[in-house]
């Protein structure tokens, strides 16, 4: 049975220990990012040195999280040669480092022995799956929460294995 979907906020101050993120699509069309997509797209990088440009209320929540010693982890599967939408969070993953969490990126090659569950998620201290459902056109579809044993044992099975393969972000390169 599902449980209630907890915000963000709530999902990662509830964690004691870790926190873990798999991204498995190629593109994403939630609404916040479109803004900075597009203008990504138009040509607008985020420099490095100006912090304060583009710190934001998520980075915070990230840097929160780490700082009550949670390791958060994100990894994601990626196709070769990369999407346009890839590149554009490849370029803007240096604020989740600067946050403190840990990214590493896995060609999709290199996972199909891999057994994945359907959808993106989070995983909290190996107890709490929050599934990210998305539209064919990477719409949010809404969230779910589950707590069911299979399904945890195979969303950390899983994320174990792609962290193992995968790339640390300083060291994945696009060409």
């Amino acid at each position: 049975m599902p449980l209630s979907v907890p915000t963000f906020a709530e999902l990662l101050s509830s964690a004691t220990h870790s926190a873990v993120h798999l991204e498995m699509r190629d593109s994403y069309a939630v609404d916040y990012e479109k803004g900075p997509f597009a203008q990504w797209r138009a040509g607008f990088r985020h420099d490095p040195a100006n912090r304060a440009s583009w710190w934001r209320p998520w980075l915070d929540l990230i840097a929160e999280t780490v700082a009550r010693q949670v390791v958060v982890r994100r990894a994601r599967i990626v196709s070769e040669p990369v999407s346009e939408y890839i590149r554009f969070e490849h370029s803007g993953t240096f604020t989740n480092v600067a946050a403190g969490e840990q990214v590493r990126w896995l060609p999709r090659r290199q996972a199909s022995d891999i057994a994945l569950p359907g959808n993106d998620f989070w995983l909290i201290d190996d107890r709490l799956i929050r599934w990210n459902h998305f539209t064919g056109d990477g719409a949010s579809a809404g969230g779910e929460t589950s707590d069911d044993p299979a399904a945890v044992k195979l969303c950390a099975d899983a994320f174990a294995m792609v962290w193992a393969r995968a790339v640390p972000h300083e060291n994945y390169k696009i060409s």
